[in-house]
């Protein structure tokens, strides 16, 4: 008995250790249009069902005025794939996971920006794509999509 209670206590121990507190984070829901909400930390992802689509291009373009650079991903679909990120301000990381989408064969140079220092695509699989985006500084996000076509974006500030 006492082995068994010792086996369970390393092991909930040891999975609390590695693994991510999803309870400390907040979880928000991307809206489809701009809320002029930004963060800095934390998991978001838009709910929606899965959805074949490709990721066609990533443009950006920043304007004093704004104050903000917006990043925008085109999709072949309609509406974005289903989508779950986090952003890491300690890391200065952004980390997105869209499902059922795969990385078009004509992605073009993304060029340079105010905040992003890379872009890196981690194509998982044929349906399965994961970006991680590394910011020079600590920044915050405002995330939105739009529809017809589908576009995801990030306006950061």
């Amino acid at each position: 008995m006492r082995k068994w209670i010792f086996s369970i206590l390393f092991l909930l121990l040891t999975f609390n250790s590695f693994s991510q507190d999803l309870m400390g984070e907040r979880i928000r829901r991307v809206s489809g249009s701009k809320k002029s909400v930004y963060f800095d930390s934390g998991i978001f992802h838009n709910g929606g069902p899965k959805r074949k689509s490709g990721l066609k291009a990533v443009r950006h373009s920043y304007t004093d005025k704004k104050g903000y650079e917006r990043v925008v991903f085109d999709f072949t679909s309609k509406e974005i794939p289903r989508v779950y990120g986090n952003i890491s301000s300690g890391e200065k990381k952004l980390y997105i996971d869209l499902f059922d989408t795969d990385l078009g064969s004509n992605m073009g140079s993304f060029g340079k920006s105010k905040f992003i220092d890379e872009i890196k695509f981690f194509p998982i699989s044929k349906d399965s794509l994961s970006i991680e985006i590394t910011f020079n500084k600590i920044v915050n996000v405002d995330i939105f999509y739009l529809n017809s076509p589908g576009r995801l974006v990030f306006d950061i500030k």
